[in-house]
This record gives C-alpha cells, sequence and structure tokens, in this order.
C-alpha cells in the first residue's frame, strides 16, 4: 500500500506548475472563480486516491473478520475444553479371567461389587462400594449385562438385578426358572442425573451371577451430554 501512496504523490508532484506562488507574468486567480475539482484537472491522481482508500477499507473490513473469527475459535476452544473436562465413562465387570465364578445367592438385596475396570474415565465409580456417584448434571447412558449359569439341567436359573438411583429402582431384569441351565438379561436406559446421584446394581436376594472365560456380568455408563 506504501507503493501506492508514493506513487500518488509523485504523480500530484509532477503535475504541478513550477511555482506555486504568484511569480512573474502569472496573475491572482480571481478570488470569486469556483475551485476545480482536482478530479478534473488530473483523473489519474484521482483514480490513485480511490486506489488507496479502497485498499485502506478492504484492509479494515479484513483486520474486522479477522478479529471476528479469532473471537470464534476462542468460544470454540473454550466449549471444547468444557467437554474434556466434563468427561464421564466407566465400563466394569464383576469379574476376569478364565474361571468360573459366582456371586451370591444372599440372604438380602446386596449391591453388585464389580470387581473389574475396562474403564473409568473420570472416576466417577468406585470399585469398592460398587457405587456410581454423578459428578455432573445431565443424560447418561448406562447399560447392565447380567449373566448366571444354574451349573446343571434341572437346577433352579435364578438371574434377578436392578438399576437403582438413590436407592430407588429405575429398571430390573429376572429371569428365574429350571428350564435353562444358563440365561442372561440386559438393562438399557438413557437417564436425566442430577450431580450427587448415587446409581448402583443390586442382587436381588435368592439370584446369583456367574461369570466365565465366555461371559461377563458388566455395569457401563457415559455422559451424554452435560447440562448448560
Amino acid at each position: 500500500m506504501r507503493a501506492v501512496v508514493l506513487l500518488c504523490l509523485l504523480h500530484a508532484a509532477a503535475g504541478m506548475s513550477a511555482y506555486n506562488w504568484e511569480g512573474p507574468g502569472r496573475a491572482a486567480p480571481d478570488p470569486i472563480t469556483k475551485p476545480v475539482s482536482a478530479c478534473s484537472v488530473d483523473k489519474l491522481s484521482c483514480e490513485c486516491c480511490t486506489m488507496v482508500r479502497e485498499t485502506n477499507r478492504l484492509q479494515t473490513y479484513f483486520d474486522t473478520t479477522l478479529t471476528n473469527l479469532e473471537k470464534e475459535l476462542d468460544k470454540a476452544n473454550q466449549g471444547f475444553n468444557a467437554l474434556q473436562d466434563r468427561r464421564v465413562a466407566f465400563s466394569v465387570s464383576l469379574y476376569t479371567g478364565d474361571n468360573f465364578k459366582c456371586l451370591g445367592p444372599f440372604g438380602v438385596d446386596t449391591v453388585v461389587p464389580y470387581q473389574h475396570s475396562f474403564l473409568n474415565l473420570g472416576m466417577a465409580y468406585n470399585m469398592a462400594s460398587g457405587i456410581f456417584s454423578v459428578t455432573y448434571s445431565g443424560v447418561y447412558s448406562l447399560a447392565v449385562t447380567s449373566f448366571s449359569d444354574a451349573g446343571s439341567p434341572g437346577n433352579t436359573l435364578a438371574v434377578c438385578t436392578s438399576l437403582q438411583v438413590n436407592g430407588q429402582i429405575v429398571a430390573g431384569s429376572r429371569e428365574l426358572n429350571r428350564k435353562d441351565q444358563e440365561d442372561s438379561t440386559t438393562i438399557a436406559v438413557a437417564l436425566k442425573l442430577k450431580a450427587g446421584d448415587s446409581v448402583s446394581v443390586k442382587l436381588t436376594k435368592g439370584c446369583f451371577l456367574c461369570d466365565d472365560s465366555n461371559h461377563y456380568n458388566t455395569f457401563s455408563a457415559f455422559l451424554l451430554y452435560a447440562d448448560a
């Protein structure tokens, strides 16, 4: 842009007369005469000035646009960082390994203490208590898979679990019969939870869960979206 301005100045200087005062043989202008437009006298100089003004206008426009884009990028980065800070997800199983192992039956309803963690992002699931403590209010996806093996045909198969929030049952599954030696059930729900809620899986009294090399009892959850 400096080159354009310099070109305009040089051109304007070249178009000036040798004297810019009332020299010999030069009559003073009539004070009543209307001033002549610079563009009508020197159109090239006028076009140069127009280019400079347009260049300045474009520079101002691009600077303003860039500033707005930088603000939008900053807002997007802040939103992304907030999502990263609020990541909550876990997936646990009752046992791990190739050995056949069961939990229960018990004389009372019992919180299932899942002992193996595949994922515990945000450390919201307590391995010792079996409680998922909600850290952020929002909508969560939760799933419980229960499996059991009666041991031999004719024995009673009892797969009975429930998903509870603050001690209240929100979903349950029950498989109680003598026809199947083994069977499984699944609970899958999306729930609106509040920060501080306690979520757990309870094994109904008299029922039992079993893991083997091909079947796992699992409890999983993740935050779909957090409240603003």
